[in-house]
C-alpha cells in the first residue's frame, strides 16, 4: 500500500535518503545533488562553489515532477550542468536523481519520469597520471616526522587505494577498526597494519564527526556534518591536505602529490542496494 505522499520535494528527498540507509558523508553528497535538481525544476541557476552547500534550495511541490514541462526543465538544466562540471560529477548527480525518482514512483508519490530522456556523459579515457611512489620513496615518506593526522591519512590512502575525496569524506562512525574496513553504509575502504596502528590513536575520544579534522575550530557557517561535535573543528579539505603533503615532503622531492600514494587501479565507489549511485567527489 503506498505511503502518504509528501507535499514538498524537500520532504520527499529526506524520506528517500532515510530509506537508502546512507552514511553521514554519502547522505550529504546525495542531498547536495538532489538540491541541485531542485534549482533546475524552479528554473533558477544553482549556486556554485562554497555557496552551493549553504544555499537553501527553493521550496517546490513534489507534484511538479508530474507536470508536462518537468522533463524540458531538466533537459535544459542538464545541458547547462554538463558544461559547468566534470562528466563523473554530472553522471553521479544524474544517477542520484534517477534513483530518487524510481523510489518515489515505487511509493506511488509521482507517476511520470521526467529524467527518462537524460543520458550520462561519456567519460574521458583515463590517463596514466604520475607514477605511484616506489617502495624506497614510501619508506622515506613514512619515516618523516609528520603529525599523526598526516601519517594516518597517508597510510590509509596508500593501503586502501581509495580516492582522496572518498577517504576525506569518512566519518569516525564509518570505521570498523576491528576488521580494518569501513562499515557497509559508507564507501568501501579497507586498510592494513600501518593505518590499523594509527587510526585508533587518531580517533581516541571521538565517536562521531569527520575522521580527518582541521587544526582550528570550524567557522560558524560550516555544516554540522562537516564539524566535529567533540572538538568543534572542521573536516579537512582536499586542498589543505594536498598543501600539507607538498610542504612536508618537500625535503624528499618537490613534485610529490597525494595521488601518488594510491597504488594500482582505481576502485569503484559503491552503489546503494538497487539504485543507489556511487562516488563521493564534490564540486
Amino acid at each position: 500500500m503506498p505511503s502518504v505522499q509528501p507535499v514538498e520535494y524537500a520532504v520527499a528527498v529526506e524520506r528517500y535518503l532515510a530509506a537508502a540507509e546512507l552514511g553521514t558523508a554519502s547522505r550529504r553528497i546525495y542531498r547536495i545533488a538532489l538540491d541541485t535538481w531542485a534549482w533546475a525544476l524552479a528554473d533558477r541557476p544553482a549556486p556554485g562553489g562554497p555557496d552551493r552547500r549553504r544555499a537553501r534550495p527553493p521550496v517546490l511541490p513534489l507534484a511538479l515532477l508530474d507536470h508536462p514541462d518537468a522533463a524540458a526543465r531538466l533537459r535544459t538544466a542538464a545541458a547547462h550542468r554538463a558544461t559547468t562540471t566534470d562528466p563523473r560529477t554530472f553522471n553521479r548527480e544524474l544517477s542520484t536523481l534517477r534513483a530518487a525518482l524510481t523510489w518515489w514512483r515505487a511509493q506511488g508519490w509521482i507517476h511520470a519520469d521526467p529524467a527518462a530522456g537524460l543520458r550520462p556523459q561519456a567519460l574521458p579515457e583515463a590517463s596514466a597520471g604520475p607514477a605511484p611512489l616506489d617502495p624506497d620513496q614510501l619508506r622515506a615518506l613514512f619515516a618523516l616526522r609528520a603529525p599523526l593526522r598526516e601519517q594516518a591519512l597517508w597510510h590509509l590512502l596508500h593501503e586502501s587505494g581509495a580516492p582522496v575525496e572518498t577517504v576525506l569524506a569518512l566519518d569516525v562512525d564509518d570505521l570498523d577498526l576491528r576488521h580494518r574496513r569501513s562499515h557497509p553504509s559508507a564507501a568501501p575502504v579497507h586498510w592494513r597494519a600501518g593505518a590499523a596502528r594509527l587510526l585508533p590513536l587518531l580517533v581516541a575520544g571521538r565517536t562521531a564527526g569527520p575522521l580527518f579534522l582541521t587544526d582550528r575550530r570550524a567557522p560558524a557557517a560550516t555544516p554540522a556534518a562537516d564539524r566535529c561535535p567533540h572538538t568543534g573543528r572542521a573536516r579537512l579539505s582536499y586542498r589543505r591536505a594536498a598543501e600539507l603533503f607538498t610542504t612536508l615532503t618537500r625535503p624528499l622531492a618537490p613534485d610529490w602529490t597525494l595521488r601518488r600514494l594510491r597504488p594500482g587501479h582505481p576502485r569503484k565507489t559503491p552503489v546503494a542496494p538497487g539504485t543507489k549511485p556511487g562516488a563521493t567527489e564534490e564540486n
